[in-house]
């Protein structure tokens, strides 16, 4: 079995790949990145001392794809993941677009021509901004969580999360919206042209050595300037830090992945899209977040500036309900096993945020 991992020098496709090639020794791995993300390049030589034959080259140029050899699956691990992507100035609308959807259509052509299965790493933010933006919330130990009158919540989200079949309309972001178009092109890319596509919308992908940027790590960001005492804001809503996300360690998405690539039965575009995330389980709330880094590096001030940002929302669980149902499939990583983890890399690793973000 021969993989092809794009963005594999990131966070998401190095872990991958270092669990594929830990726990699924019969598996070749190729690679492609650009290499343009701050800190991509550390993972370069450990990925190589670990046999997988990478190659330099940009999504946007389909020559670029010419000379990677024929694989049996691709697993897309590259994309500009963040919300706020073509709006907060490092990088253009057109930019975005060109990196999410265009590289995604030149995949989907590699995939054609070598009839190699597809697999998309989507996002939770595909799911429309405004019924999430103002959604029925109340407080409960220092985090939001959905309104408990079921009748005050939009169609799709419970209190176990957002499931496939909450409304995905505009807006979504130019971000969200250019994940979604991808899914959209590889489903009918893969019924057009007779190959595989999975879609696995992700909640926030979390771990040791994560790029510590706030619009895409959280958990990463915040350990790591809790840790070194630099500032940190509670950014809108009640300022208090009670907006909530789930996280998810990617390695845990491994035991999937092999299931959908050695999968042969038949499904229906519906049921190639599901929801993977750590689940209400693994959800906190900046506040909680906050707390728990005090227990382990001591308490500090976080300050509180109630004015919002663009495309934020209170509340952002996923329900994998439907990944359990289809494929047994749930998170194997606690979220203070993530936490742990994240904190012990900033512990050996002083000089992360710089390498990795600007701040």
């Amino acid at each position: 079995m021969k993989l092809l991992i794009t963005g594999i020098c990131g966070f998401v496709g190095s872990t991958l790949a270092r669990s594929l090639v830990k726990d699924h020794p019969g598996v070749e791995l190729l690679g492609l990145d650009n290499f343009i993300r701050p800190g991509s390049e550390t993972n370069r030589a450990e990925l190589k001392a670990l046999g997988v034959h990478l190659f330099h080259g940009d999504l946007r140029n389909p020559s670029d794809l010419e000379v990677i050899p024929p694989a049996d699956f691709v697993i897309d691990a590259a994309a500009n993941p963040s919300v706020l992507a073509g709006v907060d100035g490092r990088t253009s609308s057109r930019q975005l677009v060109e990196h999410n959807l265009l590289g995604t259509i030149n995949l989907l052509e590699y995939c054609k021509r070598h009839r190699a299965g597809f697999i998309l790493l989507s996002t939770s933010r595909v799911y429309s901004i405004p019924p999430l933006a103002n959604l029925a919330i109340e407080t409960h130990a220092h985090a939001f969580r959905p309104s408990s009158d079921a009748s005050l919540l939009p169609a799709g989200l419970t209190s176990d999360g957002v499931s496939e079949t909450f409304a995905t309309t505009a807006p979504v972001s130019l971000y969200g919206s250019t994940k979604l178009a991808s899914e959209a092109l590889a489903v009918e890319y893969g019924e057009t042209f007779q190959f595989p596509v999975f879609i696995n919308r992700c909640g926030v992908l979390a771990g040791a050595g994560q790029f510590g940027r706030a619009d895409q790590g959280i958990f990463a960001y915040w350990i790591n300037r809790y840790l070194r005492g630099l500032p940190l804001n509670y950014i809108g809503f009640d300022g208090q830090g009670h907006q909530v996300r789930d996280c998810l360690h990617p390695r845990d998405l491994v035991p999937l992945l092999r299931q959908q690539i050695d999968s042969t039965r038949p499904l229906n575009a519906t049921d190639r899209i599901i929801n993977v995330s750590g689940g209400a389980r693994s959800a906190h709330s900046l506040c909680q977040l906050s707390a728990w880094c005090s227990d382990r590096f001591g308490p500090r001030e976080v300050t509180s500036d109630p004015k919002p940002r663009p495309f934020d929302i209170p509340w952002m669980v996923l329900d994998s309900a439907k990944a359990a149902r289809l494929w047994n499939w749930q998170p194997a990583t606690p979220a203070q096993v993530v936490l742990e983890e994240i904190a012990v890399h900033a512990e050996a690793h002083p000089e992360w945020l710089e390498l990795s973000a600007s701040f």
